[in-house]
């Protein structure tokens, strides 16, 4: 896919991943809708991206944006979906750890209320994250949840043809959902990834880049690609 002329709606696209996304992809000549439930997060942003409010677990709003916006060739999702809970499974929370599978039904909602609006040969990316297939002590619901997206994807591939439908799994990444800030910030990274084999977190333009690598090559659909350090290997 030549993404220039290309109409994209990228949900969680006002912020880190997803708004380095539409930036890539307004560089490369496509037209972005930026979503996201606080749009106002995003400043200023390029011209070619238009910023809109939808929460991806309220299904007849997001039906509303999808037939507001339609046609459209791209289709992404980097979007949490609320809250994730995060330490030991048999001392967990389990209102938190099912809370954490909001990230999988906004995923879910925004491909079944969003395929039939997509081009014939449109695209579909997802983002589930390294723990889908290493889980780190205290990641089991970050694990959990990534795994069903990735699952769901495999299973939707045929399903969905011609229109295509991938996953980028990230490691860790220096993104503003880490509010920790200075020193303490570098720190926490440079603990999370010493035993990477790249020993650093990545960008959200490092992510960003396998988005569109998966956006653009028509060869690749239902599959994961790692953007992740050397995390799975490690």
């Amino acid at each position: 896919m030549d993404v220039a002329g290309k109409k994209a709606i990228i949900f969680g696209g006002t912020s880190g991943i997803g708004l380095a996304t539409a930036k890539q992809l307004v560089a490369g000549g496509a037209t972005v809708v930026a979503v996201s439930r606080n749009p106002d997060k995003a400043g200023d942003v390029p011209d070619g991206i238009t910023l809109k409010k939808c929460d991806v677990l309220d299904r007849d709003a997001l039906a509303a944006l999808f037939a507001e916006c339609a046609p459209f060739d791209i289709l992404v999702s980097s979007a949490t979906g609320g809250s994730r809970a995060i330490g030991p499974f048999l001392e967990m929370d389990m209102d938190g750890y099912k809370a954490s599978f909001d990230k999988l039904w906004g995923y879910a909602n925004i491909v079944r209320y969003g395929a039939e609006h997509l081009s014939e040969n449109g695209s579909i990316v997802l983002v589930s994250g390294a723990p889908a297939r290493k889980c780190k002590p205290g990641q089991i619901a970050l694990s959990s949840v990534g795994g069903a997206v990735e699952a769901m994807v495999r299973a939707l591939a045929s399903e969905i043809a011609p229109r295509r439908i991938n996953v980028v799994s990230p490691g860790s990444i220096d993104t503003p959902m880490v509010a920790v800030e200075g020193e303490a910030r570098t720190e926490l990274y440079k603990n999370m990834t010493a035993a990477n084999i790249i020993p650093r977190a990545g960008t959200s333009e490092e992510v960003a880049k396998g988005i569109v690598f998966m956006i653009e090559n028509d060869f690749v659909t239902g599959t994961t690609i790692d953007v992740d350090g050397g995390w799975l290997l490690s």
